[in-house]
């Protein structure tokens, strides 16, 4: 595993109200989840890069009120237009 630092303007835990522990867990967690909506990460490689299973990270993505489930609307009807 890749440790990357990070620097965090001075103040900004405190006015967040979070520990280091929350906020690196939290911005993992928002970067995975982002970067899964764009398609640029698998469900498992975004549930890697938040620290869980796949299985936490769809409940926690259905919990923070994002979707789930990418889908390819065009491959969608492309499957259904089959016979």
């Amino acid at each position: 595993m890749i440790t990357l630092p990070l620097d965090v303007p001075e103040g900004l835990l405190a006015a967040l109200r979070r520990s280091p522990e929350d906020f690196a867990r939290e911005l993992r967690f928002a970067g995975a989840a982002a970067w899964y909506e764009q398609g640029a990460l698998s469900q498992e490689m975004a549930a890697q890069l938040a620290g869980m299973d796949r299985t936490d990270f769809l409940l926690a993505l259905a919990r923070s009120g994002r979707d789930s489930f990418r889908v390819d609307f065009a491959d969608l009807d492309r499957e259904l237009s089959r016979e």
